[in-house]
This record gives structure tokens, C-alpha cells and sequence, in this order.
């Protein structure tokens, strides 16, 4: 598994080549010895085509292993699900690979087919799609074998994880991201510079966990990536005894670290068994239980997606807009239809039809905000 190592954005497309259409990766093409077609150029116009088909990507980022971040994306996925949008997710954790577990798929392996890797898809009643995972568990011959890979073979996979996988159409990608800032992080957003992605941070509340959740948020915001803002994780307990509420771990430092950061804390996960539960069963607590505290301590962050992707999307309409209303003032009807009066009439027409032109354009932005 060797793919060329470049990024998306420094291969220019020539239309003129051909290409081969398929929707995987030349590294499973058993064309690819004798092939002589542009595989680099495969390969960029493959990833081109599945960003094309996902509207907002997250990734799931904590700086520090072992905060829950697939126990979130996990839930945060079936959540999105549960409101009816089209929701996948990518395992991009090559050590870890743990959403294959999560979702029940403990021993799927998926098959290589014209379209590329086919998905493992969970179903459940509630759900109007199937949550489409993507994980390099499915191409192992064992669960536990070890993934002993140095970064040039990370970088490849990257590649392959968006690209190979037939995503298809989604509202949502979440990416269960690997501990810390390095290779696979850093080739994901070289390889998304053009696409909508935000990240959203998980962390617990003491004071270890803190510090490196820090340098998360530090790598977004000098990346100039958006940070949705931060999930607390294993921040209280309720006793089952008396029922009574408490925190195992002081959460002042964290709150105070945060603020002076920029950063906002969305919620708090309670540390539940139940919610642990559902991870081995393979059924997200968002879902076997909906009415429950965990399902509503995950609504802010299934709202703060959902109001991000909606601002992302009425930002493109206006900048649509904008290239529209450009064009249909330099469109040579306009000016063959101007050609006949004097130079001042000209003039001061074509500045009435721009005036009209960007009151148009401010009553429609203005229309998607009040919606917010």
C-alpha cells in the first residue's frame, strides 16, 4: 500500500488525459503493474469526487490518547443520524482502530469493488440512513494484529481513507482522529485545505489531560481551523446509591484555561457506565438510550455542528451570489443592450443595476441569518 506521496492541491488537473474511473486507489487495482495511465492525477481527481459529495467534515481531535474521542465520535454520529441527516465516519486511528467495535462490525471485512472499499453500514430503526463507517479494522486479517507502520504508510492510508472509501452522499464525516498533532493529522488537512472542516476537541478535566488539549486547540488556530469548540469528558458521576451528583475531577482550571484560550466548552459527558456499555455492544447509548442524561449532554454538540455546517452554507449562497451578480453586469447582452446610449446614460444605468443589484444581495443574506 504505497500511494505517491503529494499533496491534492499541488497537482494540477489536465482534462485532456484520460482516467480510469475507478473509485479506488491504484494500489488495489490488479490493472496497476502494466497500467501507464497518470496515477497521481487518479488519485487526486478520486479524492476531488468524494469531497465533492460531503458537505462538513469534523474531526474528532484530543491531543492526549485515552479522553474518549471515538466514544464521542461514536455517539456524535448516531445523534446527527437520529435527526435524519446522512452521517459517515472515519476511522483515521491506524493503531487504534476502534469503530469498527462501536458500531458492531468486530470482524467485518469489506471487499474492493469498481466504486472502491465498501463501507460496513449500520442500521437501526430510528435512523432514516445508515451511519456509514470506514475503517482500516475492515482490511485486517485479526483484530489484534499490530499496526506497525512508519509515516510514509500513515500518509498513504490517510489517502486511502478518504479516497478509496465509497463514502457516497453525507451530510456529516466525523474522523475519529489519533492522539496528538503528527503525520496523520497533519496530511488530513493538507489533503482537506478546500473543504469544509471544522475540529471539535475532547478532553477530561484534570489538569494533565488539560495541558495537551491546549496544544490541540493551539495547532487549529494556527492552522486557521475552525475549533467548534471543546466536549468535556468523564466530568461527573452520579452515585447510584443516593443519586447525588459529583465530580471526580476538579474542573476550575480547565474552565479558566479555556476561556483564556478562545475556547468554548460545549458540554459535559457525565461518566456513565451505560454510555461505556454501549461502546462493547456495539448500539451508541445516544440511541439505546435517547431520553437519557448522556443524549442530552451530547445536544449541544450535535447542535453546534449542525449551526456550523448551516453558517458554511448560507456563507457559499452569498458568495454565489456575489460570482453571479458579477457576471450578469459584464454579460455581453447587458452591454450590447447599453451600446446605443450616450456615455452618461451608460454610466449611470449600469450603477443603478449594481445599486438594485446589492440591495438583492443584502435582503437574501440577510433573510439565511435571521434564520439562525
Amino acid at each position: 500500500m504505497s500511494a505517491p506521496h503529494v499533496k491534492v492541491s499541488d497537482i494540477k488537473s489536465r482534462p485532456d488525459q484520460p482516467d480510469c474511473g475507478l473509485g479506488h486507489a491504484c494500489q488495489f487495482c490488479p490493472r496497476e503493474p502494466e497500467c501507464t495511465l497518470d496515477k497521481p492525477r487518479h488519485e487526486k481527481l478520486l479524492i476531488e469526487a468524494r469531497l465533492e459529495r460531503i458537505d462538513q467534515i469534523v474531526l474528532v481531535m484530543a491531543n492526549k490518547g485515552g479522553v474518549g474521542k471515538s466514544t464521542v465520535s461514536a455517539n456524535l454520529a448516531a445523534g446527527l443520524a437520529a435527526r435524519g441527516y446522512r452521517v459517515g465516519v472515519a476511522d483515521a486511528d491506524i493503531h487504534g482502530p476502534n469503530q469498527s467495535r462501536f458500531f458492531g462490525f468486530v470482524g467485518a471485512h469489506v471487499r474492493v469493488s469498481e466504486r472502491g472499499l465498501a463501507t460496513c453500514d449500520f442500521e437501526t430503526a430510528p435512523l432514516a440512513h445508515p451511519i456509514k463507517v470506514g475503517s482500516l479494522a475492515f482490511l485486517m486479517e485479526r483484530e489484534d494484529t499490530p499496526i506497525v507502520w512508519r509515516d510514509a504508510y500513515k500518509h498513504d492510508f490517510m489517502h486511502h481513507l478518504i479516497g478509496s472509501f465509497d463514502w457516497g452522499a453525507l451530510d456529516f464525516l466525523l474522523v475519529d482522529m489519533p492522539p496528538g498533532t503528527g503525520n496523520e493529522l497533519i496530511t488530513l488537512c493538507d489533503m482537506l485545505e478546500s473543504a469544509n472542516v471544522a475540529a471539535l476537541l475532547v478532553t477530561t478535566p484534570q489538569e494533565v489531560a488539560l495541558m495537551d488539549s491546549l496544544k490541540a486547540a493551539r495547532y487549529c488556530q494556527e492552522r486557521k481551523l475552525p475549533v467548534l469548540g471543546v466536549v468535556e469528558n468523564m466530568s461527573g458521576i452520579t452515585c447510584p446509591h443516593c443519586h447525588g451528583e459529583f465530580h471526580l475531577f476538579p474542573r476550575e482550571a480547565l474552565a479558566r484555561r479555556l476561556e483564556e484560550t478562545g475556547v468554548q466548552s460545549l458540554t459535559q459527558i457525565p461518566l456513565d457506565p451505560e454510555l461505556a456499555r454501549g461502546s462493547d455492544t456495539g448500539v451508541p447509548d445516544i440511541l439505546a438510550r435517547p431520553g437519557g442524561t448522556v443524549a442530552e449532554a451530547f445536544r449541544p454538540v450535535i447542535n453546534a455542528c449542525v449551526e456550523h455546517a448551516r453558517e458554511h452554507f448560507e456563507q457559499a449562497a452569498v458568495h454565489s451570489l456575489n460570482d453571479a451578480f458579477s457576471e450578469n453586469l459584464q454579460s455581453p447582452m447587458l452591454e450590447q443592450a447599453l451600446e446605443g446610449l450616450a456615455p452618461e446614460q451608460r454610466d449611470a444605468l449600469r450603477q443603478e443595476l449594481t445599486d438594485m443589484l446589492n440591495i438583492e444581495q443584502q435582503r437574501l443574506s440577510g433573510s439565511g441569518r435571521s434564520k439562525e
